[in-house]
């Protein structure tokens, strides 16, 4: 059921998809208890379904229930409890609740560096994500320093031409980019700001 699930969320097919991850939860419920492992992905899929679908209020109270079930059974650091945070950063972040997915995301990437060590990938991915977290509130320096940490780090231990480290380039060069625009519209105030004055006082 689970596998059949999964191909209908792939196929684009959510409601059949819906329809059997509820059935699943609540079979294992049954069989396994609410709080076993197995019972816990099948919601942190069905949330998954409904983020898709654009029902995020939804998405978030399963997603915040798997998440303390999880942090309570399984521990903050067990695989199903960080990913289920670092879902629920997403649709904050989707939700523009920055502060909110800013803090969870930086839990999420202490989380990881503990776990499994600075330079592991999921690790990077959350410092990914903070980086994006920070360009989008006009938070530029702190996205370029961690972005620069995650591309030198992506060069080291995958290459540098492979297509995750050519992203990491590419979020970094939308950084300096746009940094770049500002300082020009930043200098176009100026030059008019300086043209406003001469003309007041020639007007005077």
């Amino acid at each position: 059921m689970a596998n059949l699930a999964s191909t209908y969320r792939n196929q684009g097919r959510l409601k059949e998809a819906e329809e059997l991850q509820v059935q699943l939860i609540e079979t294992r419920k049954t069989k396994l208890g609410a709080d076993h492992p197995d019972t816990l992905m099948s919601m942190a899929n069905l949330a998954s379904i409904y983020w898709i679908q654009g029902r995020l209020e939804e998405a978030e109270r399963l997603k915040v229930q798997v998440i303390e079930t999880c942090k309570t059974k399984l521990g903050v650091d067990h695989p199903i409890t960080l990913s289920s945070m670092a879902n629920l950063a997403s649709t904050y972040r989707n939700q523009g609740r920055w502060e909110e997915a800013e803090k969870l995301q930086l839990q999420l990437m202490e989380f990881r560096k503990t776990k499994l060590g600075a330079d592991h990938p999921d690790t990077l991915m959350s410092m990914a994500n903070l980086a994006s977290i920070y360009w989008i509130q006009g938070r530029s320096e702190e996205a370029e320093r961690l972005e620069v940490q995650v591309m030198e780090t992506r060069k080291t231990k995958l290459g540098a031409d492979h297509p995750i480290t050519l992203l990491s380039m590419a979020n970094l060069a939308s950084i300096y980019w746009n940094r770049a625009e500002k300082e020009k519209v930043d200098e176009q105030k100026r030059e008019e700001s300086k043209e406003q004055k001469k003309r007041a006082a020639r007007i005077c």
